[in-house]
């Protein structure tokens, strides 16, 4: 036995996935200063008074998930604000949920639901119409964003935005009208969501104390995932230094409960050059420790290459000038020794972007610079060999799981059958991430992308791809991990549980390895642990839960119907005042009455595992939550 070395933490008990092929499989591991000290021989560790002894019982644990592009600190800003529709069952209950909110709100705040939805997931398989959303919250301003397509206001929301027959259409976007020329609420991104943004951005932000307590809840949103660590790919309206105060100051608090690396994205046109010369003065790539450190450049590093992806509408072509003031970027960047990201959706525009890439590293090599494109959807076999050339790596999401029936629609099948070619990059040995691009554009839920990457389907239930481009499931879990932990130069540090890595770890609701492929979606963490520290735990683990954060503002919408999944967490709403109960009654209409009080029973005895996956497909729209 160990007498010298006395652990912080031991679990046994349980089937852990190491991802470490040296010891692949294993049933109990020790932690000592945030790092795994030993695994499958912790009963050689002599254990302290102080020491936590957990019994895993039997439960499937994994190494702590890694999201490669998530909009964390942006989405953590905004997350108290928002009325979260990613996981919810059906339009009539997205609806139920929204009518209740706008009642809630106070005068002068707006309800928004911003974006991880797609109107596949509802049982109705359509869209809310504006009458609807109307109907739903007459008084109170709505801003309802769809991908970066569209966004859906109500009558008030366009009083609030000053938005009139009189308001001409902005660069990059359309407001819908009537026949008399008034806005209808339908505001339309065509080519770019730049109409999006800047109408967002009209709506009232939160005061910084309350922005504090809203990205301690998403970190804790995302640890009940089973994420433990991000890479932040940045985002429009997000400046640094300012936007960064709040994650920079609950870092110096110790409050953070995630790991995160942030890439810098430019915020003016025509000026992207000065914003990282001046950045470049202020920060640098690895500058932090391992909770918050920078990352690098991107995803946005020049405004004129933004291949902008809305599959409603045609492919964008990028103008000529691109090349040079790309070019310009990543020369500076290169010679900086900055890491470097690239929102790259087409293989039309990934040519372009390579051609400048190849010419920089003639003169500006970039050997040992990790760099990478993000989405790359439908990037072609000949670009992936430059990438590999060029030592590149491929960042993916799954937001085609979230807009594949769009794409089908304008390209048909086939070419849906490789968007992104995972297989094929992996083949080509590309360091290849897995994400979701949350908030917006796709839901931050990973066990969504990971369903995504291993049955090729869509949140509808589409199936776009071949078997031989869909994962494995322990290859889906390794891009989540392992594979991410490349794009933060990180790979020696985490994604597997192995002596000396970060304790970063997750034991699941249910076997990921063996259960049923449609209930992957509806898995949850019961105890995420990082850096040896337990950030969640719920069920048997309960009694080492942290202590609850109290939700500010008190109107907040996940106050009462918290995060992804929301509304089956009934207990909750209940808690909260809300009469769930009485908001269904079953009449001749109704033809789903077994199936709804299975449903209501169901969410009851699991209201804190917002446990949706088997729902799906039942057809139901009278759903009560």
């Amino acid at each position: 036995m160990n007498t010298k070395t006395v652990p912080d933490i031991i679990l046994y008990n349980g089937r852990i996935t190491t991802l470490d092929p040296k010891n692949p499989e294993a049933t109990n591991l020790a932690i000592k200063d945030g790092r795994i000290l030993a695994v499958n021989d912790a009963e050689e560790y002599q254990r302290g008074p102080a020491t936590k002894v957990i019994d895993l019982q039997g439960r499937r644990v994994v190494p702590g998930l890694n999201d490669s592009h998530l909009h964390v600190i942006r989405g953590g800003l905004n997350y108290n604000m928002e009325l979260r529709w990613d996981g919810v069952p059906s339009l009539a209950d997205a609806l139920r949920m929204l009518r209740e909110q706008a009642q809630r709100t106070p005068p002068g705040q707006w309800v928004r639901v911003v974006g991880s939805w797609s109107e596949f997931q509802f049982a109705e398989r359509r869209m809310p119409t504006l009458d609807e959303i109307n109907d739903a919250a007459p008084d109170t301003p709505v801003f309802v964003l769809h991908l970066y397509c569209r966004a859906l206001l109500n009558k008030a929301a366009l009083r609030a935005c000053g938005y009139t027959k009189d308001t001409p259409n902005p660069p990059g976007g359309e407001i819908q009208r009537d026949g008399q020329g008034n806005p209808t609420g339908l505001l339309i991104a065509r080519p770019n969501a730049a109409i999006l943004y800047a109408t967002l951005a009209k709506g009232p932000k939160l005061p910084p104390e309350h922005q504090m307590n809203s990205t301690r809840h998403f970190m804790r949103e995302l640890n009940r995932l089973g994420l433990t660590s991000v890479i932040d790919a940045g985002g429009g309206f997000q400046n640094y230094p300012e936007d960064y105060t709040v994650i920079e100051e609950l870092h110096k608090r110790g409050e953070m409960t995630l790991r995160i690396a942030y890439n810098l994205f430019t915020q003016k046109p025509k000026q992207e050059k000065e914003d990282f010369a001046r950045w470049i003065k202020m920060t640098g790539p690895g500058k932090g420790d391992d909770f918050f450190r920078c990352n690098g450049a991107g995803e946005m590093l020049v405004f004129s290459a933004a291949d902008f992806e809305d599959f409603l509408e045609p492919r964008p072509d990028l103008p000529a000038s691109f090349e040079g003031e790309l070019k310009e970027v990543v020369s500076v960047l290169a010679a900086n020794k900055w890491p470097f990201r690239l929102h790259a959706t087409y293989d039309e525009s990934i040519t372009r972007f390579l051609n400048v890439y190849e010419e920089v590293n003639r003169e500006v090599p970039f050997e040992g610079l990790h760099w990478f494109f993000d989405h790359c959807e439908t990037v072609s076999d000949r670009n992936l060999e430059r990438i590999k050339a060029l030592g590149g790596g491929i960042a993916i999401q799954h937001r085609m799981a979230y807009q594949g029936e769009y794409f089908m629609d304008r390209y048909g099948k086939k070419a849906a059958e490789r968007t992104p070619p995972i297989s094929k990059m992996l083949e080509l040995g590309i360091p290849v991430g897995a994400g979701t691009d949350a908030t917006r554009v796709a839901s931050y839920n990973p066990w969504v992308s990971l369903y995504w990457m291993v049955t090729g389907k869509t949140v509808g239930g589409v199936s776009m791809y071949p078997d031989k481009n869909c994962l494995s499931r322990k290859e889906a879990l390794r891009l989540y991990t392992q594979g991410s932990s490349w794009f933060s130069s990180e790979s020696e540090k985490k994604g597997a549980i192995a002596a000396g890595q970060l304790a970063d770890l997750v034991a699941l609701t249910d076997d990921y390895l063996s259960v049923p492929e449609e209930q992957i979606k509806g898995i949850e963490s019961v105890l995420t642990v990082v850096g040896g520290k337990i950030v969640h735990a719920t069920e048997e683990f309960n009694p080492h839960a942290p202590a609850p954060i109290p939700v500010l503002p008190e109107w907040s919408p996940i106050r009462v119907f918290g995060g992804y999944g929301a509304p089956l967490d009934i207990r909750k709403a209940a808690r909260t005042g809300v009469p769930v109960a009485q908001r269904h009654e079953h009449s001749a209409e109704c033809n789903h009455g077994c199936a709804h009080s299975a449903h209501q029973l169901l969410a009851g005895v699991e209201a804190a595992r917002n446990r949706y996956a088997d729902f799906f497909g039942l057809g139901c729209d009278c759903f009560a939550f």
